[in-house]
């Protein structure tokens, strides 16, 4: 198969879909690797290590979709990246599509096998999208003492406090992946933490692994809206494995918070958990919405690109390998947790919750083979 990976082209979106190591991978059992020339720079990777590796570099988007069976990218394409869509590709990469129903248009229309890595999943995990999880909520915090300093039209808080005046109040609301890594950071810098979740078996987890240093709740409207209005940090790092995310924190829990509070939403890729929220970039990542401040940049690993792009290719290739060596629809078929990554078919919705999200048909991958 050839394999192709052009550059991102998102707003400061550094990280590249395929590294030198994938690259030999793939190469290795026999199948071809076109990289866009400079697509890895931004990740400290140089064309040299590509040609190393095996790969061919060559010189246009263009050139890498046109060429390419499978196209293999970070984040979902963009409104210029829908001409280059074509029947029977596979596009493997994040796709958030029940946040994105006109990229959801664009791949049926175009009859692409779409794989996303966010809905891949082995038992309640999901492998692909824990890396990126990981990384955004350690990033929510640094973003969010970031949000919190007077310049940034936050309080003028120090996280931790210092001895004599007190800590931040930081609320995270959901106890996934993403919940914990901020909670680490938070705890970390000293800020007082609150996690809430739906789940009671998990929190029982956070509390145990945290030793009695944070709060834990159980996430009701009652429960958010108690901890929201005392919060001088809220995260939201809500997850429904590929739907859209619930609003949690609505508009009238907002003009609760002080001014000067921040709220920084990771789950804004699937269109995010809190009302007054809108996908911003790196470029202008805050707004303000009475008095609070808002960071909704949909990107987050991208500004931290090399550890962002290492840690997603790590997890990326062995399923790039099995589509590679056996094409998506017999791979699909022998791996149950890769099929769940199907999102589009043959100009189907084949993953539930997206059909939901847009009132579109739901076909099993199954039926259409």
């Amino acid at each position: 198969m050839i394999v192709g990976c052009p550059s991102e082209i998102k707003v400061k979106e550094h990280r590249v879909g395929i590294v030198p190591a994938s690259a030999k991978a793939l190469v290795a059992s026999g199948h071809e690797v076109l990289i866009q020339r400079g697509a890895g720079l931004g990740s400290g990777i140089e064309d040299v290590e590509y040609e190393a590796a095996g790969s061919q570099i060559v010189a246009t988007a263009a050139e890498v979709w046109e060429n390419s069976q499978m196209i293999v990218k970070v984040k979902e394409p963009l409104k210029s990246e829908y001409g280059f869509l074509c029947s029977d590709q596979i596009l493997y990469t994040f796709l958030h599509l029940a946040a994105e129903a006109e990229l959801t248009k664009a791949l049926l229309e175009n009859n692409v096998t779409g794989i996303a890595y966010e809905t891949i999943q082995v038992g309640s995990s999901l492998p692909l999208l824990k890396p990126s999880s990981e990384v955004a909520g350690r990033m929510s915090i640094q973003v969010g003492a970031w949000c919190l300093e007077k310049h940034q039209g936050g309080k003028g808080l120090l996280l931790g406090g210092v001895p004599g005046v007190p800590k931040a109040n930081v609320v995270v609301l959901g106890g996934g992946v993403a919940g914990l890594n901020a909670a680490k950071i938070a705890v970390g810098m000293g800020a007082e933490v609150t996690i809430l979740d739906v789940n009671l078996a998990r929190l029982e987890y956070l509390d145990d692994i945290f030793g009695g240093r944070i709060q834990t709740l159980y996430s009701n409207s009652y429960h958010i809206f108690e901890c929201v209005k005392k919060a001088d940090l809220v995260i939201g790092a809500v997850l429904i494995a590929g739907a859209k995310a619930p609003k949690l924190l609505t508009r009238n829990m907002l003009s609760s918070m002080s001014c000067g509070s921040a709220i920084v939403d990771i789950a804004i890729d699937q269109g995010g958990c809190v009302e007054s929220m809108h996908a911003t970039t790196h470029d202008d990542p805050t707004f303000v919405v009475d008095g609070v401040v808002h960071y909704g940049v949909s990107n987050m690993p991208g500004a931290v690109a090399r550890t962002s792009t290492f840690a997603l290719a790590n997890a990326t290739l062995p399923y790039m390998r099995e589509i590679a060596n056996e094409g998506a629809v017999r791979a699909c078929l022998q791996n149950p947790s890769l099929a769940l990554g199907l999102n589009t078919f043959k100009g189907n919705v084949t993953y539930q919750a997206v059909a939901k999200a847009h009132g579109l048909p739901f076909v099993e991958f199954q039926q259409l083979v």
